[in-house]
């Protein structure tokens, strides 16, 4: 196949389904419509494969066989994960496969363990021994022979080994719970006590003639934590040295504990990695308020593991982040460090001992993440937006620190965009001088190349292999708005938002407003991409303005001063920045009504609605709040002390926060709505707020969804029945 071929024929598989959907009536005419999973913004672009040679498949003129979940490092077994159930958020727990490549041969890991009950399964770095997690213990298990061995004994309802309770797993983003060393000699891992942490019921009363209960520990603002600790295993000590299984002495496996200062539960330990080549085991510890980040190191194999070292230490007024991208330069001489130490997220070169601190993304702008490092060129990749909090962009800067750094992205030529501006994502190769870019803005589907880096450090556009003309037009065909930037004030501060105008937009004409808010520390709503759902389009449909507006505090890269000036006052400044940004944006935009304000949001945006409902009543006239935190005590220790502390130590800025001491000030329409099954906000923050709003007769709509969970999408026809609702609310009360 030649290679005009080859990318035609990509590129009509990935356009297979918005060019099946464009062939269609250009109508939006429903709700059933709108949420159509083969609707016109469901684009698909190529898979991003490298092989060997670091060359993508694209570029070779190859396919990639559907392969197996995990492959050892000589290609002699493979994992295959099958039966996956969902744990909390993501299905991690399942069956695994273990499969001989030599022979076809499959054979079931964890035989006479309790059926699907296997978690993060993985192979040693020598290829040899598989280790997986089962009913909050870990196995380990050869791959010829298939011995078992077990390595811990401790675990039951309330030890956790080798994975996490709720709230690590929810706020650090944590769930495989253990490391092999570079040498397959340790295993280390996290073991959680959870005794003595609070423990929240959800009754499930449709399942069957009498309830059942769901049971699990979380630890709510100001209460107690798990006790959290790392132990590692010395696999050779245990008995399962590596040898002829037949030869084997096996020996009861035994922990060794790391004794880390600091009381373990008013501690956190969100990572733990070894270093590259090395038995050092790298642990990020935290203290409880969340504004101190000490990393630990301690060698394994000089057979003292109390003698731990501070590689590094970060310290904020309000709060820092975990680090997830340290990577080891020049033989371990030096580290990457992410800190906002000079007021903006920027990445650091730090030196082995941890006292000589080098930038190497300076610049009054912030670091978004960490792409990749080419040391043997001298490069560090990131993403960010130095001009446009809305957009991303690729960057490299030199790792020694030396020059300014260069927008990559910008600097390629694109002549078949009409707007190169927007989001960049890529997908570097191995050798790095391939990469597989993404891109995509609100007036453009996401479109895919191949960029290639020449001898000379030039990048440049290789080859197209996806670009989506057929959702565009199709968008375009429906007589959709694409959505149009804006800045609107809050006191001294510019803010940012986009608007999608009706459909059939008449400027002399007065529309109903309807925002759409999040406000909280974790995320951005005003992005400058191709919108994925239809929904907001939909409402614009039926003669509504869709807005939404970030205010201080969110995740924006605008600086430390930006995203920490809310600390202490969750949903304060988010109210405020809601009520006055609209009311500057009906200056500038004559034909918003600003009798006509809706607003709505779902989890932090649920709580921002209801803040802004009740504190400002006379800007907001209805408001839909779904899935919300009425009272901040009510959340989770991590997330809510994280930018709030403790409710002991910052009791006033809890009650300042929480919308439900402010329900005297409902004038308007509201509409609340929560899953009774959600394990994240629980429905307990909705029957408070409801017990409050009649204790203070105030007059208001509720609905309930049966075990439905934070997302409130589980069970035949739930998603789209929400939808229904919330366009009916609006429909009779806006």
């Amino acid at each position: 196949m030649n290679n005009t071929k080859k990318y035609l024929s990509i590129a009509v598989l990935a356009l297979s389904s918005t060019a099946i959907f464009a062939q269609k009536e250009c109508k939006l005419t429903s709700l059933e419509q709108a949420m159509n999973p083969y609707s016109l913004i469901h684009v698909k672009a190529p898979s991003n494969s490298w092989g060997d040679d670091g060359m993508p498949y694209e570029e070779k003129n190859e396919t990639r066989a559907v392969g197996h979940d995990q492959t050892n490092c000589d290609g002699t077994f493979a994992l295959d994960f099958v039966n996956r159930q969902r744990v909390w958020r993501y299905a991690t727990r399942g069956d695994y496969e273990l499969v001989n490549l030599k022979t076809g041969e499959k054979r079931k890991l964890g035989q006479g363990l309790p059926e699907k009950s296997l978690m993060f399964a993985k192979f040693s770095p020598d290829g040899t021994k598989v280790a997986y997690v089962s009913k909050n213990n870990i196995y380990m298990e050869f791959c010829e022979g298939g011995q078992r061995e077990q390595l811990t004994f401790d675990g039951n309802e309330t030890i956790v080994n080798g994975t996490f309770d709720w709230v690590y797993e929810e706020e650090f983003d944590c769930r495989d719970g253990f490391r092999w060393s570079g040498d397959s000699k340790y295993i280390a891992y996290w073991h959680s006590d959870t005794e003595g942490t609070g423990w929240f019921d959800i009754i499930d009363n449709v399942s069957g003639t009498y309830p059942k209960v769901n049971h699990f520990p979380y630890p709510k603002a100001g209460t107690t934590n798990s006790a959290v600790k790392v132990g590692v295993i010395d696999i050779f000590n245990s008995g399962a040295a590596q040898g002829p299984i037949a030869t084997l002495d096996l020996k009861p496996a035994t922990t060794t504990w790391i004794e880390i200062p600091g009381d373990e539960r008013e501690n956190y330990i969100p990572r733990m990695e070894f270093i590259p080549g090395t038995n050092r085991l790298m642990i990020q510890q935290m203290n409880r308020a969340q504004n101190h980040n000490k990393v630990w190191t301690v060698d394994l194999a000089d057979g003292d593991i109390s003698d731990l070292k501070i590689l590094c230490e970060d310290k904020d007024d309000a709060w820092v982040e975990t680090n997830d991208n340290i990577h080891f330069l020049q033989g371990n001489k030096f580290f990457t460090f992410t800190s906002e130490r000079d007021g903006y997220r920027h990445i650091y070169k730090v030196s082995a001992d941890g006292q000589k601190w080098t930038c190497i993304t300076p610049g009054n702008f912030d670091v978004v993440r960490e792409v990749c490092i080419d040391e043997k060129r001298g490069w560090i990749y990131w993403m960010g937006s130095e001009f446009n909090a809305t957009q991303r962009y690729l960057y490299r800067s030199r790792l020694d620190g030396k020059g300014k750094s260069e927008n990559i992205s910008l600097s390629m030529s694109r002549p078949e965009l009409k707007r190169v501006e927007g989001q960049y994502s890529y997908t570097m190769g191995p050798n790095m001088d391939y990469a597989v870019e993404r891109f995509n803005n609100a007036e453009t589907a996401p479109q895919t190349r191949i960029v290639r880096m020449d001898k000379k450090g030039k990048w440049s556009v290789e080859k197209l292999l996806e670009d989506n003309p057929e959702a565009v037009e199709a968008f375009k065909s429906y007589g959709l708005n694409f959505k149009e930037f804006a800045k609107a004030k809050s006191g001294n501060w510019d803010l940012d938002a986009w608007i999608i105008k009706p459909k059939d937009f008449d400027p002399n004409k007065k529309y109903p407003v309807i925002m759409y808010v999040y406000g909280e520390p974790a995320s951005a709503t005003v992005q400058d991409n191709w919108d994925s759902s239809l929904f907001w389009q939909y409402l614009a449909t039926q003669g509504y303005v869709i807005v939404s507006i970030d205010g201080r505090g969110t995740a924006a890269p605008r600086g430390r001063e930006w995203r920490k000036c809310i600390y202490g006052e969750v949903g304060v400044a988010a109210s405020e920045d809601q009520a006055q940004g609209i009311q500057d944006l009906c200056r500038q935009f004559p034909w918003m009504d600003p009798t006509r304000i809706g607003i709505t949001g779902w989890s932090g945006g649920g709580a921002q609605t209801l803040n802004s409902m009740f504190r400002y009543p006379k800007v907001f006239k209805t408001g839909i709040a779904i899935a919300f935190v009425a009272d901040e005590r009510l959340y989770d220790t991590i997330y809510q002390e994280r930018y709030m502390n403790t409710p002991q130590a910052n009791p006033d800025g809890y009650f300042r926060g929480s919308p439900i001491n402010f329900v005297d000030g409902l004038e308007g329409n509201l509409l609340i709505i929560h899953g009774t099954g959600d394990d994240n906000v629980h429905y307990q923050s909705t029957e408070m707020l409801v017990n409050k709003l009649i204790e203070k007769g105030k007059i208001f709509y509720q609905l309930s969804y049966p075990m439905r969970t934070h997302s409130i999408s589980e069970g035949r026809g739930t998603s789209l029945h929400l939808r229904k609702q919330l366009v009916d609310f609006w429909k009779k009360n806006l």
